[in-house]
């Protein structure tokens, strides 16, 4: 039961740096890269809006891992309107400040009015309390309106309110 609390803790570690790096006023860089793979009738577009998160914890299959586990189920408003379900896995270092974790969720819904569904993969770090987040698209997960999707996602946390800005491109090439 001590590990299992410590993994919960571990992640409530992960996310309260993460909110605090947001309300610090920290960015994080994204990349306007497009492949050379891309036809000309590649789209682009900027998404943004607002989510509500809600986070339970999950059993661990070695609960002397140090590992925590979390299920995700979000609400998202805005220029995307849907919801999500996903998974997370978290673990914190010996260092105070030293935290990561990866996250897969599967987004459904409408993007500026284009119906279907994507994943989201995430992949976080806090090496000695500077934090580095990076959430994309997983490749060729689009279905429906939102085949050919790819894409990469930043939040920020205000006052305990979740902010996302999606900047995305979809694409024909195959």
């Amino acid at each position: 039961m001590k590990t299992r609390l410590r993994g919960t803790a571990c992640v409530i570690t992960v996310i309260t740096l993460l909110v605090a790096q947001a309300v610090a006023g920290h960015t994080q860089a994204t990349s306007g890269e497009t492949t050379k793979h891309q036809k000309e009738t590649s789209v682009t577009g900027h998404a943004s809006g607002t989510f509500d998160v809600k986070l339970m914890p999950q059993p661990v299959a070695d609960s002397e891992a140090g590992i925590g586990r979390m299920s995700i189920d979000k609400q998202f408003h805005g220029d995307i309107e849907g919801v999500s379900k996903g998974e997370m896995l978290s673990s914190q270092g010996f260092i105070k400040g030293s935290a990561g974790y990866v996250a897969i969720e599967r987004v459904t819904g409408t993007l500026q009015g284009r119906k279907g569904s994507f994943v989201l993969q995430h992949n976080a770090t806090m090496n000695r309390g500077t934090p580095q987040l990076n959430i994309i698209v997983l490749p060729d997960s689009g279905t429906d309106q939102l085949a050919g999707l790819s894409g990469m996602m930043t939040i920020k946390i205000d006052q305990g309110q979740h902010f996302y800005e999606f900047d995305y491109t979809f694409s024909d090439a195959k």
